[in-house]
Parts: structure tokens; sequence; C-alpha cells
């Protein structure tokens, strides 16, 4: 077990594996023995919280900090348990923060007046991760931006909806540690507000929710824009499918006319039967063309598809 900060609180860290080495604190506090036994057991967000003593308040739980975005088995999660004396946390690895430097974190923990600052202090951090990257996911949504416009197609359509599924996942990393928020709260009165980690946290927090929320906006107006030219395209067809079908209307009538095998067809004995049997294919087509033009039917709908561009 590692113990930190050695002043009016204290910061312990321990392994699941040798989670006896807080016996002592279990003894001490009973909620403690409580936690130890389910967080065996615990492999998602949960919090508890005991403020039925004043003076002796305490949360207890277990948040998931990094979940892959890929694999929902691949996540990590630590348990803590905390009163404004202590705090401890089990499975709690600082080096997988990346953009954090963790002597650094510590020096900053110096200076929190009990542990529920120094608490988060830990979470400002995993929240700058947070946004750094989602700074990450920002790059990629603008790219994504511009390839809807320039090269629209399935693949496009498959990374909306990947873009849209990471969204979701950091924002179901935040609810927990915006409850734990409320939790604090509810535990130790409005005194823990004053304070600059609490304060800063909250703010990162604030952050974090508003960007991921005009996020979720843009991607939502993305599948919408996706949505109304998938409709375009496929009325586009559909009426294109419509005029061409019209249009050889008068090709299969006139041949299933003279496809018939009565003994008495006139028309078998004409010397110019088959010009004549073109010419009225023909007439009989351009007629239908000129009157679908005239009702405003045909549109756009026979032209090609111009580069860069939704709908034409």
């Amino acid at each position: 077990m590692n113990t930190f900060n050695e002043g009016k609180w204290k910061w312990y860290q321990v392994s699941i594996n040798n989670i006896d080495e807080i016996i002592p604190l279990t003894q001490k506090h009973p909620g403690c023995g409580m936690w130890v036994k389910e967080m065996e057991h615990k492999k998602s967000n949960s919090i508890r919280v005991d403020a039925r003593t004043e003076g002796e308040e305490f949360i207890w739980g277990s948040l998931v900090y990094q979940q892959d975005v890929e694999s929902r088995e691949d996540y990590n999660l630590f348990h803590f348990y905390l009163t404004k004396e202590f705090f401890v946390t089990v499975d709690f690895k600082p080096p997988l923060l990346a953009q954090s430097d963790f002597e650094e974190v510590k020096k900053q923990m110096d200076h929190a007046d009990n542990a529920v600052e120094g608490f988060f202090v830990l979470i400002g951090e995993i929240l700058n991760d947070y946004l750094n990257r989602i700074d990450l996911f920002e790059d990629r949504l603008h790219d994504l931006l511009w390839k809807v416009k320039k090269q629209n197609n399935l693949k496009i359509l498959e990374r909306i909806y990947d873009n849209r599924h990471e969204l979701l996942i950091w924002k179901n990393l935040m609810i927990p540690i915006t409850e734990l928020k409320f939790a604090m709260e509810e535990a130790f009165g409005d005194e823990i507000k004053e304070g600059p980690e609490f304060k800063r946290a909250t703010r990162r927090m604030t952050r974090g929710r508003i960007v991921i929320q005009e996020y979720q906006q843009e991607i939502d107006t993305l599948i919408d824009l996706e949505e109304v030219v998938s409709s375009h395209r496929g009325n586009e067809i559909m009426k294109t499918l419509t005029v061409m079908t019209i249009m050889f209307t008068p090709v299969m009538a006139w041949g299933a006319l003279w496809g018939m095998n009565f003994k008495i067809m006139p028309e078998l004995g004409w010397k110019y039967g088959y010009l004549y049997a073109l010419i009225l294919i023909i007439v009989s087509t351009l007629g239908l063309y000129v009157y679908l033009k005239m009702k405003g039917w045909m549109g756009d709908i026979l032209k090609g598809k111009k580069k860069n561009s939704f709908f034409e």
C-alpha cells in the first residue's frame, strides 16, 4: 500500500490483490468494511453515500474512468472510499492518464485542505484527460464534415455512426462523475463547494458536458442531412425508373400487338409496314416525352451527379 500526503489528510493507494493491507482502516470505519466486501464483485459504476452522523460522513463506490471505444471489455475501473480525513483508491493507475504528470498532481494535492479536495484533484485530472481526448475527436469530426460533402457514400455514413457511438461513450463516462459531484455535496454539505479543486473540477465537468452536447448536435445534424440526401436520391431513382418504364411503354405496347399470332392481320401484308411501325413507335414515344416534359415530371432526374454536390 502506498500512502501519500502526510499532512492534514492521507491518500492510501492499494491493489485489489493486496486488499488485506487496509484491514486496519476497515476496523476503524465500519462503512469501509462493507465497501471492501462489495468491491470484489463490482465491475461497473456505483456510488454510496452515508451522511447520517455529522462529522463522520463518507462516500464509497467504483468509477469507470477509461473506456476503449472499440471494445466493451477494455476499460479501467477503480474503487474508492472517501472521508474528509482520508481517501482510499483501489486499482487506480495514474500512468494511464497519459496527459498528466503524476508528480505534479501529488504536489497539487499537498495544497488541498482536506481529503475531499485532494480527491477532486484526481477527478480534475481525469476530466482533463477526457477533454484532451475529445479534442482529438473534434479533429476527426471536422475532417468528416467535409468528407460528407466531397465524397458522400456508405463508408462515410458508417463513420458518422462510429463517431456518434464514440460520443455516447464519452457521455457515458461523464455521467457518473457528475453524479459523484452531487453525491459529495449531499454527503459533505455546501462547504465543499468553496474549495478551489472542487470549483476547478466542476468547471471542467461543465465544459466537457457542453462540448459533448454541441458535438452531439453536429452529428445529429449530419445524420439528418444524410437522411434527407438518401431520401432525395431514392426518390430520384424511383422517378427515373418510372419515367424509363413509361418511355418504353409504346415499344412494349406496339410490340405486344404485332407479336400476336392471329390468322388475319392486315398489317402483315403491307409493303412498308415495318417502316410505319417504327415511325409510329418513335412518334408515340416522343409524344409521351413531350407530354411528361410539359407536365414538369421529368425534372432533373436524368442529369449526372456533380462533384462536391449533395443533390446534383
